[in-house]
């Protein structure tokens, strides 16, 4: 007992929210860290009054293999403390991230890294769709392979993200009420973005077409890029929750056939 340690990434609370309900607790034997278990409040208990030591542990935002080291839980008088909040042991929203290959690929490895634990990731990787295809045999497959059961669409919007014709397309196919379900559409402005941290107001040519008219009717939401793993769990949990509002959906504009820039 005394090798192993213990680590929480996500908890939930019992409905007088004081007490923790059950956490995502991963054991450490020294070499290996296991794939994680729910378990309840009690099964904290019995391992703090065996002298085991548990731990927050949060993604490393450069490696989707490892995981950071945090502090330590501390239990008095029948009560946890830990040093900050983490995110909610709810459900994960099956996610499709879009954005610019060529500019934003960092942010694509860093979202996927930092959130890792909050989604199901339905994003196109590397080499999944040959680009020589034609435009419409792309749609088709993006459609099909990738967003036919996606909840929720993230854009992450750089400064050249609204020219670039495939995140038209992804956007077009997700906000779609005949593709098997539309999915929540949110946008993420980037540091490298001329809106990001300009107090909510954006200039909406600076951001793709579709997005940009979603956001008017309310049926889409945007924000500033975020490593805050409990603030992102809320905004994904809220485009979700739009996702029903279909009447706002607007998706009558017609499809970009080119890129506008490079």
């Amino acid at each position: 007992m005394a090798n192993k340690e213990y680590f929480i990434t996500k908890l939930s609370f019992r409905e007088d929210n004081k007490l923790i309900q059950d956490v995502i607790a991963y054991e450490f034997d020294g070499t290996t860290l296991d794939g994680g278990e729910n378990r309840l409040r009690h099964w904290m208990v019995n391992k703090v009054n065996e002298g085991a030591k548990i731990s927050i542990m949060t993604p490393d935002p450069n490696d989707k293999k490892k995981w950071n080291r945090g502090k330590s839980f501390t239990y008095e008088e029948g009560c946890f403390r830990w040093a900050h909040k983490l995110p909610l042991n709810t459900t994960k929203r099956k996610t499709f991230v879009s954005y610019y290959h060529d500019d934003d690929q960092e942010y694509k490895e860093k979202f996927e890294s930092i959130f890792r634990d909050l989604i199901i990731n339905k994003s196109v990787e590397d080499n999944d769709i040959d680009s020589d295809n034609s435009d419409e045999y792309i749609k088709q497959l993006i459609r099909k392979n990738f967003l036919t059961d996606t909840t929720v669409l993230v854009v992450l919007v750089g400064p050249k993200t609204k020219c670039r014709k495939h995140i038209d397309w992804e956007i077009a196919g997700a906000i779609s009420t005949r593709v098997g379900g539309n999915s929540g559409l949110m946008g993420i402005l980037l540091p490298s973005h001329p809106d990001y941290g300009a107090d909510k107001k954006y200039n909406k040519d600076n951001l793709p077409k579709r997005l940009a008219a979603n956001l008017e009717s309310g049926y889409a939401k945007l924000y500033d890029w975020t490593d805050n793993r409990v603030l992102m769990q809320k905004y994904l949990d809220d485009a979700f929750a739009g996702k029903s509002d279909t009447e706002k959906i607007r998706n009558n504009i017609p499809q970009m056939g080119e890129n506008t820039c490079e």
